[in-house]
């Protein structure tokens, strides 16, 4: 996965980093959902932690359709992009309502877990990835790690 230019080894940029983004979310997910879920199961039982795993379920998902919404937008161009990251904010926060709002009076549910995690995983892998999220030319996508890139000079 190492093109030669000029005689320097120069990473080859992924196709869709958006994606590569997306999937590493979903990978650190785990960092957050497991706590959580035991925090949700200990405070309330096995509504809680239901709660917390259809908060995680929606958090995943709506990380996943953003990145494919981007994805689309920037086969387009620049302006597609922006109206797709815009407009799939809105419709993907209108999924997240029309999830929660059949469910909100059954049993099951509980209000507080499920907030805590939706807050909680949004935020925290938004900072997570924030850290790790490389805008460079030469590394779109996700930052290499220093081993990787010592591996590859």
């Amino acid at each position: 996965m190492v093109a030669e230019a000029g005689g320097a080894s120069v990473p080859e940029a992924s196709t869709a980093p958006e994606r590569d983004v997306a999937r590493d979310m979903i990978r650190r997910s785990a960092l957050f959902g497991v706590p959580l879920l035991a925090g949700g199961a200990l405070g309330w039982g096995w509504t809680g932690a239901l709660s917390v795993a259809l908060a995680l379920v929606l958090v995943l998902v709506n990380f996943a359709l953003g990145a494919a919404a981007i994805g689309w937008g920037a086969r387009m161009g620049p302006s597609a992009m922006m109206a797709a990251a815009m407009g799939g904010y809105v419709v993907r926060l209108g999924i997240v309502t029309a999830a929660v709002l059949p469910v909100r009076h059954h049993d099951w549910f509980e209000l507080l877990p499920f907030a805590v995690a939706l807050l909680v995983t949004h935020l925290g892998l938004l900072i997570v990835e924030a850290r790790r999220v490389s805008a460079s030319l030469a590394f779109p996508g996700l930052k290499p790690s220093r081993s990787s890139r010592e591996r590859s000079a």
